[in-house]
């Protein structure tokens, strides 16, 4: 019989800047260790199902042993389905194709099963990996932790001229047994004090990027939030939602800490990072006490300093053509004027890495839990609750819009937005349906109130272009006299709003 074992993977994976790599493996040093050598090779059909679906498998020699693997999507980032089969000592015992049949009866089995049964194609080798792994354990609190500092590489077409490789330098910490907070607690502590920052980039997809000759990872957009049976009591539901937001927001962060600029994924992360503070801020009451009034501080700030950097480019690429029209004369916005933090350094803030980790950890079931959350029925009372204050507040900013100052506009914006992704969050606990349906009509009020939002900053840029070159005040000028229409524009699409909008939540 083949020793398998199965269990929920909960690990932390961090990426080690070069030069604090040798205080890493010091610090690693302080106790006992044991070195392997990991050297694994992973399997997907030839389209690439598997992948496609977040699916890993892979026969690994740990040292002098065989292990075939499969791992799959948990519910929450830190989480993976994860079986193994010990398959021995005997070199032989590695075969040219795993065997399904080890997996049976497993979770993440029955997924492996179900997604090669409808890509109708067999296996296939696909890359490799040569890992050194130096291995510690350690107590937090009461958690047992394994720490693993694995240097290597992840290969693609070995043994042909079109060999790649990606190198791989990264410290793993992973929940053995005890709580998740003590896991997170242990992970902060690593992660602030080697400047560490939180990686989504695993060996398989590593391997995936050098078959596909990708540099980088697509900017990811948000999901629809998918509640499971039974989530839905105030504190399952802070959980999963902040759960959604993570979704976006660390594989987007994560490429940019690594030093992809790339506008798409600050676009992105800063629309996770306004769905995560709406989720903090609007779902506070559903299990008072869970949320950590610290957490939003440093998103704000990364939030902000992000915008800074995407702001500027985006607006003068967008009012270039107009303002050509218009017959401004050509200025050229000094980058100087907006100087700010790399985004990759916005990132890799120990601050924001420090609140991550801490949302990570609240996300997979740490932190201290409410002394009342809310049942099913007072949570939806609740959002219920939220909703309509929000609702009512954006509508009736329709009668006076014009009237408002340019302050008191971008606040109707804001709050704009906080329902948008409010009313996302609670769609599937009402009418799905109707949820879509209203979602719907606060696209043409969205779009109206971003374009007076990127007017006005437009403006503020070329003034301030002014005061170092006269030729900008035209574009200033020229970008002020469209605020009125922009502002008119706005207050009929509010106004078509509170007129037709049929809020989903209530009762029937």
């Amino acid at each position: 019989m083949i020793p398998c074992r199965e269990r929920m993977e909960i690990e932390y994976k961090f990426q080690i800047p070069p030069d604090r790599l040798a205080a890493v493996e010091e610090d690693l040093r302080q106790g006992p260790v044991q070195p392997l050598r990991l050297r694994a090779r992973y399997f997907d059909t030839p389209d690439g199902a598997l992948a496609a679906q977040s699916i890993v498998l892979r026969l690994r020699q740990e040292g002098d042993r065989w292990v075939q693997t499969v791992k799959a999507p948990g519910c929450h980032p830190l989480e993976r389905h994860e079986h193994n089969a010990d398959l021995g000592q005997d070199a032989a015992a590695a075969p040219a194709l795993p065997d399904l049949s080890r997996h049976e009866g497993t979770p993440a089995g029955r997924l492996l099963r179900l997604v090669l049964a409808h890509a109708g194609a067999g296996l296939v080798g696909t890359y490799g990996t040569d890992i050194q792994r130096l291995v510690r354990q350690v107590r937090q609190g009461d958690a047992l932790v394994a720490l693993a500092l694995d240097q290597g590489r992840v290969i693609a077409h070995a043994g042909t001229p079109d060999a790649v490789a990606s190198e791989v330098c990264e410290l793993e910490l992973e929940l053995l047994d005890g709580p998740v907070g003590d896991l997170a607690a242990l992970a902060a502590e690593w992660a602030g004090r080697h400047g560490l920052w939180f990686s989504t980039l695993s060996k398989a997809e590593r391997g995936q990027r050098l078959l596909a000759g990708r540099a980088s990872g697509a900017a990811v957009h948000a999901a629809p939030l998918q509640l499971a049976r039974g989530q839905d009591d105030g504190l399952a539901l802070q959980r999963a939602m902040v759960a959604n937001c993570l979704a976006q927001v660390l594989p987007n962060a994560s490429e940019i800490a690594a030093g992809i600029e790339d506008g798409d994924l600050v676009h992105q992360l800063r629309v996770g990072l306004r769905r995560l503070r709406t989720a903090l801020r609007e779902l506070d009451g559903l299990g008072a006490g869970a949320f950590d009034a610290g957490w939003t501080p440093p998103l704000v700030d990364a939030f902000r300093a992000l915008g800074t950097l995407r702001d500027g480019a985006e607006v003068v690429q967008r009012f270039a053509s107009p303002l050509r029209d218009a017959g401004a004369p050509r200025v050229e916005i000094p980058a100087g004027a907006h100087a700010a933090p790399g985004a990759a350094d916005v990132v890799r803030a120990p601050a924001f890495q420090r609140t991550l980790v801490a949302l990570i950890g609240f996300a997979a079931g740490g932190g201290p839990a409410p002394a009342e959350p809310l049942g099913p029925q007072a949570a939806r009372r609740y959002l219920r609750h939220r909703l309509r204050r929000l609702h009512r507040a954006v509508v009736g900013a329709a009668q006076d819009f014009e009237g408002l100052d340019a302050a008191q506009q971008h606040r109707v914006r804001k709050r704009l937005k906080r329902l948008r992704y409010l009313a996302e969050f609670a769609a599937s606990l009402f009418r799905a349906r109707a949820a879509e349906r209203y979602l719907a009509q606060l696209k043409p009020v969205q779009e109206a109130l971003g374009s007076l939002n990127d007017t006005a900053t437009a403006a503020a840029l070329y003034c301030d272009a002014a005061q170092s070159d006269p030729l900008a005040w035209f574009a200033a000028g020229w970008l002020e006299s469209q605020r009125p229409g922009c502002a008119r524009a706005s207050r009929k699409a509010l106004a078509a709003l509170r007129r037709q909008a049929e809020p989903f939540w209530r009762r029937r």
